[in-house]
Protein backbone atom coordinates (compact mmCIF):
# COMPACT_ATOMS: atom_id res chain seq x y z
CA UNK A 1 0.00 0.00 0.00
CA UNK A 2 1.09 3.34 -1.04
CA UNK A 3 1.81 5.89 1.81
CA UNK A 4 -0.50 9.10 1.34
CA UNK A 5 1.24 10.69 4.34
CA UNK A 6 2.93 14.17 3.12
CA UNK A 7 4.39 17.02 4.39
CA UNK A 8 2.00 20.18 4.00
CA UNK A 9 4.79 21.58 1.34
CA UNK A 10 3.84 18.25 -0.83
CA UNK A 11 0.15 18.41 -0.54
CA UNK A 12 -0.08 21.97 -1.02
CA UNK A 13 2.04 21.48 -4.44
CA UNK A 14 -0.07 18.55 -5.67
CA UNK A 15 -3.63 20.11 -4.67
CA UNK A 16 -2.77 23.36 -6.33
CA UNK A 17 -1.86 21.01 -9.75
CA UNK A 18 -5.38 19.42 -9.35
CA UNK A 19 -6.94 22.33 -8.75
CA UNK A 20 -5.62 24.28 -11.20
CA UNK A 21 -4.92 21.95 -14.38
CA UNK A 22 -7.43 19.35 -13.35
CA UNK A 23 -10.08 21.15 -12.38
CA UNK A 24 -10.36 19.43 -9.25
CA UNK A 25 -12.41 20.42 -5.95
CA UNK A 26 -10.01 19.90 -2.55
CA UNK A 27 -11.67 18.78 0.43
CA UNK A 28 -9.83 19.27 3.94
CA UNK A 29 -11.01 18.07 7.00
CA UNK A 30 -9.02 17.26 10.61
CA UNK A 31 -9.21 15.25 13.96
CA UNK A 32 -7.48 12.50 15.62
CA UNK A 33 -9.38 8.92 14.69
CA UNK A 34 -7.76 7.18 17.80
CA UNK A 35 -9.32 3.62 17.48
CA UNK A 36 -10.37 4.12 13.94
CA UNK A 37 -14.37 2.79 14.04
CA UNK A 38 -17.17 2.68 11.68
CA UNK A 39 -18.32 6.43 13.00
CA UNK A 40 -14.48 7.69 11.52
CA UNK A 41 -14.76 5.66 7.87
CA UNK A 42 -18.23 6.99 7.62
CA UNK A 43 -17.78 10.36 8.45
CA UNK A 44 -14.71 10.28 6.29
CA UNK A 45 -16.36 8.75 3.23
CA UNK A 46 -19.54 11.49 3.65
CA UNK A 47 -16.26 14.13 3.87
CA UNK A 48 -14.84 13.14 0.33
CA UNK A 49 -18.45 13.37 -1.37
CA UNK A 50 -17.66 17.30 -1.18
CA UNK A 51 -15.35 17.01 -3.75
CA UNK A 52 -12.50 15.36 -5.23
CA UNK A 53 -9.29 15.35 -2.90
CA UNK A 54 -9.96 14.41 0.64
CA UNK A 55 -6.83 15.64 2.13
CA UNK A 56 -6.71 15.00 6.41
CA UNK A 57 -5.11 16.63 9.12
CA UNK A 58 -4.39 14.30 11.31
CA UNK A 59 -3.83 15.43 15.00
CA UNK A 60 0.11 14.13 16.03
CA UNK A 61 0.60 12.04 18.80
CA UNK A 62 1.89 15.65 21.13
CA UNK A 63 -1.51 17.65 19.92
CA UNK A 64 -3.50 15.00 21.03
CA UNK A 65 -2.15 14.67 24.67
CA UNK A 66 -2.55 18.26 24.54
CA UNK A 67 -6.37 18.53 23.84
CA UNK A 68 -6.83 15.34 25.67
CA UNK A 69 -4.69 14.14 28.28
CA UNK A 70 -1.69 12.50 28.96
CA UNK A 71 -3.54 9.00 28.25
CA UNK A 72 -4.25 9.56 24.79
CA UNK A 73 -3.73 8.63 22.27
CA UNK A 74 -4.09 5.37 22.69
CA UNK A 75 -2.98 4.36 19.11
CA UNK A 76 0.26 5.90 17.99
CA UNK A 77 0.07 8.70 14.78
CA UNK A 78 1.84 6.27 12.35
CA UNK A 79 -0.62 3.35 12.86
CA UNK A 80 -3.63 5.96 12.47
CA UNK A 81 -1.68 7.69 9.24
CA UNK A 82 -1.72 4.02 7.77
CA UNK A 83 -5.14 2.80 8.40
CA UNK A 84 -6.26 5.92 7.01
CA UNK A 85 -4.39 5.62 4.15
CA UNK A 86 -5.73 2.30 3.41
CA UNK A 87 -9.33 4.08 2.76
CA UNK A 88 -9.48 4.10 -0.63
CA UNK A 89 -11.60 8.19 -0.45
CA UNK A 90 -8.50 9.92 1.21
CA UNK A 91 -6.11 11.55 -0.94
CA UNK A 92 -3.60 13.01 1.38
CA UNK A 93 -2.73 13.16 5.15
CA UNK A 94 -0.60 15.82 6.61
CA UNK A 95 0.36 14.71 10.96
CA UNK A 96 0.04 18.02 12.54
CA UNK A 97 1.75 19.23 15.85
CA UNK A 98 -0.71 22.37 15.95
CA UNK A 99 -3.73 21.60 18.40
CA UNK A 100 -5.48 24.69 16.17
CA UNK A 101 -4.81 25.22 12.38
CA UNK A 102 -5.14 28.28 11.19
CA UNK A 103 -1.57 28.16 9.86
CA UNK A 104 -2.14 24.84 8.06
CA UNK A 105 -5.21 26.29 6.67
CA UNK A 106 -3.60 29.31 5.28
CA UNK A 107 -1.39 27.41 3.30
CA UNK A 108 -3.58 24.58 2.02
CA UNK A 109 -5.57 25.43 -0.82
CA UNK A 110 -9.53 24.49 0.33
CA UNK A 111 -12.59 24.26 -1.42
CA UNK A 112 -14.84 22.65 1.02
CA UNK A 113 -14.10 22.35 4.91
CA UNK A 114 -16.03 19.33 6.77
CA UNK A 115 -16.35 18.86 9.97
CA UNK A 116 -18.47 16.30 12.19
CA UNK A 117 -21.40 16.74 13.61
CA UNK A 118 -20.30 18.12 17.48
CA UNK A 119 -19.40 21.25 15.46
CA UNK A 120 -21.22 24.36 13.61
CA UNK A 121 -20.76 27.87 12.68
CA UNK A 122 -20.70 28.58 15.96
CA UNK A 123 -18.64 26.80 17.62
CA UNK A 124 -15.19 25.85 15.64
CA UNK A 125 -11.94 27.58 16.64
CA UNK A 126 -12.29 31.27 15.90
CA UNK A 127 -8.86 31.54 14.19
CA UNK A 128 -9.55 28.87 12.38
CA UNK A 129 -12.96 30.03 11.40
CA UNK A 130 -11.94 33.45 10.31
CA UNK A 131 -9.12 31.63 8.38
CA UNK A 132 -12.11 29.41 6.35
CA UNK A 133 -14.01 32.37 5.78
CA UNK A 134 -11.35 34.77 4.15
CA UNK A 135 -10.60 31.76 2.10
CA UNK A 136 -14.09 31.62 0.80
CA UNK A 137 -14.76 28.05 0.98
CA UNK A 138 -18.03 26.13 2.12
CA UNK A 139 -18.28 24.57 5.61
CA UNK A 140 -20.12 21.49 6.07
CA UNK A 141 -20.86 19.56 9.17
CA UNK A 142 -21.69 16.19 8.92
CA UNK A 143 -23.88 14.61 11.62
CA UNK A 144 -22.75 11.68 13.76
CA UNK A 145 -23.08 7.93 13.02
CA UNK A 146 -24.68 6.89 16.26
CA UNK A 147 -23.21 5.02 19.25
CA UNK A 148 -19.57 5.44 17.64
CA UNK A 149 -16.92 7.34 19.56
CA UNK A 150 -13.70 6.85 20.63
CA UNK A 151 -14.62 7.47 24.17
CA UNK A 152 -17.14 5.05 23.85
CA UNK A 153 -15.05 2.56 23.16
CA UNK A 154 -12.72 3.32 25.76
CA UNK A 155 -15.69 3.12 28.33
CA UNK A 156 -16.59 -0.05 27.09
CA UNK A 157 -12.91 -1.57 27.37
CA UNK A 158 -12.45 -0.61 30.86
CA UNK A 159 -15.51 -2.37 31.76
CA UNK A 160 -14.12 -5.80 30.25
CA UNK A 161 -13.78 -8.45 32.89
Amino acid sequence: MRSKVASIEEVVDQLNYAKKKLGLTSVVTNGCFDLLHRGHVEYLDSAAYYGDCLTVVLNSDKSIQELKGKHRPIVCQEDRAFMLSALPFVSFIIICDEPRLDNVFKMLPIDVYVKGGDYNIHNIDKGEKAVLLQKKCEMEFIKFVSNFSTTNLIEKIKKLP
